[in-house]
């Protein structure tokens, strides 16, 4: 059971209270769009109908290889059956794939099993994969062979893990023949020889929505990185949330674009929304390869994008998207990161006025918190709660609340979509998790205000902010305003502590040169900055050092890296 810390009496507001500040209920109402009524079908089941009902339907694109829901189905049925000799409700399998379709049927084959997935990012090292499988218990992975010399550089492979899964990139387009590398201490297969001779059909077994079905993996940006516990309901629902705040997908008519890694939550996510709105979703293992993209686009055009600003820049970069037919795309969302106004005005000019909606989530909600409707969205802002979650915005040192429209302070998320808790991290769980107002509220780490019509903006992380001689500076705003400049590419404020001004930070700038700011040379480079901040913001948010990348690192997901920016400090 999960031990909640409660407020004290005085900083207890009434429900009625709480209600006055939820005032985009109204505008949603006025939208129709209808608070969801959810239901407690699993990924297996909901893959199970869409294969009966629409069975001829693409669900999944992938290279030259397109699947269909009736042969999702039966291949993930063949490989459950596989590891029903593996694995027992409540164990948990990891992932450990870029975006091919085993990742798919894995995800759909451990749900109907009664298991746990846990996806494991191909970017980590081998002391970081071994930390997630101790960590999360990990029992059978399943890989790939690409990636097995990070797998044998473990020194100790933990106890828990008993057998590895190799398949390759092209086992479902060539069927190029690959061996299983032998690990010692554990059992070593190919993905094709397991499921070899296994049926394709296997139903979902009956598990309570309640359990654990994900345990995601926090990015790490303060500390290793941490489990959450997300269960069957809550992935589901938010789901049906965020399908409630868009246009409804017509089952069998829907191509969703998107290049977010699988084992992410926004990856994670995007495939089983495939699943439950019954659309067809692109697997690319590559999400740099924007010429693949735009291929793929062109031949089928989406109906839904889905991307994080720093992949929009980079197909807008391609002469190959602008090219692209978008008459029958509906909506594109941009998340995990805040999408510039230049970024925005120059996606709108390619894509169709009204389309573009920027969403805000975390881990720990289950990949989406708030987005912008459609036809009423706010550039700038990532839209309003979604219909059946709040957010509050509190005193981020007192945690009291909550504020007024307007006022900055940490944002707290509640709804049937938030985590479980961390695993293993009572300490942590009982730190992000509040009782407040008879509701559990995560509390998101994000500062930012909402406005009078219930519009939220985030102005930054609160280990982003950084305080200047009292007074705040919101990396997000500064970093806004220098790529309007056109001899910079990318941009990042990190703070450093200031150890002649203790409880102050030093602002240092990282900055990624365009072709045109590297033609001017660093020294007036660094010059045309300084010039410009000094005209374009107060003295006290202008960095006081400035440095020089080839590029500004990202995330598997495509947000800045700050943590491995702080490390060159």
């Amino acid at each position: 059971m999960l031990e909640l810390r409660h407020f004290s009496p005085e900083h207890i507001v009434t429900s009625q209270t709480i209600a006055v500040q939820r005032p985009w209920q109204s505008i949603q109402a006025a939208l129709g769009i209808q608070q969801p009524v959810f239901d407690q079908g699993l990924f297996g089941a909901q893959l199970e109908r869409q294969a009966a009902e629409i069975p001829g339907a693409e669900a999944l694109k992938y290279l030259e290889r397109e699947f269909t829901f009736s042969t999702f189905n039966a291949e993930a049925s063949r490989l459950a059956n596989a590891l029903d000799e593996l694995v027992e409700p409540g164990d948990v399998v990891g992932l450990h794939m870029p975006n091919i379709p085993q990742f798919c049927f894995a995800l759909a084959a451990v749900c109907k099993l009664g298991g746990i997935v846990t996806g494991v990012s191909p970017l980590l090292t081998s002391t970081e994969i071994a930390h997630q499988i101790s960590d999360a218990r990990i029992k059978v992975l399943i890989s790939l062979t690409d990636l097995a010399p990070s797998l044998t550089g473990i020194q100790k492979v933990p106890e828990c893990l008993t057998d590895i899964v190799f398949t390759g990139p092209l086992d479902y387009v060539d069927g190029t023949v690959i061996e299983a590398p032998e690990i010692i201490g554990v059992n070593t297969r190919t993905y094709r020889d397991l499921v070899s001779d296994h049926s394709p059909v296997f139903h979902q077994r009956i598990v309570d929505p309640a359990q654990t079905f994900v345990i995601q993996y926090t990015g790490g940006t303060t500390g290793p990185p941490k489990g959450a516990e997300i269960s069957h309901y809550g992935i589901n629902a938010g789901i049906q949330m965020f399908n409630a705040s868009a246009p409804p997908p017509v089952p069998g008519k829907e191509v969703f674009g998107s290049a977010f890694p699988l084992f992410h939550i926004a990856g994670l996510t995007l495939i089983l929304t495939c699943v439950q709105s019954g659309a067809t979703c692109f697997l690319f293992p590559n999400a740099r390869d924007t010429d693949a993209i735009c291929a793929a686009f062109k031949k089928t055009p989406p109906t839904r994008l889905f991307a994080v600003p720093a992949l929009y820049e980079m197909l807008l970069a391609n002469p190959a998207f602008r090219d692209l037919n978008f008459e029958n795309l509906l909506l594109a969302i941009s998340g995990a990161a805040p999408l510039s106004s230049t970024t925005f005005a120059a996606l709108e000019s390619v894509l169709g006025a009204g389309k573009i909606s920027e969403a805000y989530g975390m881990t720990e909600t289950g990949g989406t918190t708030s987005n912008n409707p459609p036809t009423r969205a706010k550039p700038g802002s990532v839209g309003m709660p979604m219909p059946g979650s709040s957010v509050l915005i509190m005193d981020a040192e007192t945690g009291e609340g909550p504020l007024p429209s307007g006022e900055v302070g940490e944002l707290w998320v509640s709804g049937p979509h938030i985590m479980k808790g961390y695993l293993g991290r009572p300490d942590a769980t009982a730190d992000a998790l509040k009782s407040f107002v008879g509701e559990t509220w995560m509390r998101t780490g994000d500062v930012g205000y909402m406005d009078d019509e219930g519009y939220i903006y985030i102005s930054d992380r609160a280990k982003d902010m950084l305080i200047v001689g009292g007074y705040k500076v919101f990396s997000v705003e500064v970093e806004d305003k220098l790529c309007k400049l056109p001899e910079v590419r990318s941009c990042a404020i990190v703070g450093a502590p200031d150890p002649r001004r203790p409880g102050n930070d030093i602002v240092n700038l990282f900055v990624e040169a365009s072709e045109q700011g590297a033609a001017r040379g660093g020294d007036a480079l660094m010059a045309k900055i300084l010039t410009f901040c000094q005209e374009n913001m107060a003295a006290y948010k202008i960095p006081k050092a400035i440095h020089f990348v080839d590029t500004i690192p990202l995330t598997a997901v495509g947000k800045i890296d700050k943590k491995q920016l702080r490390s060159k400090l």
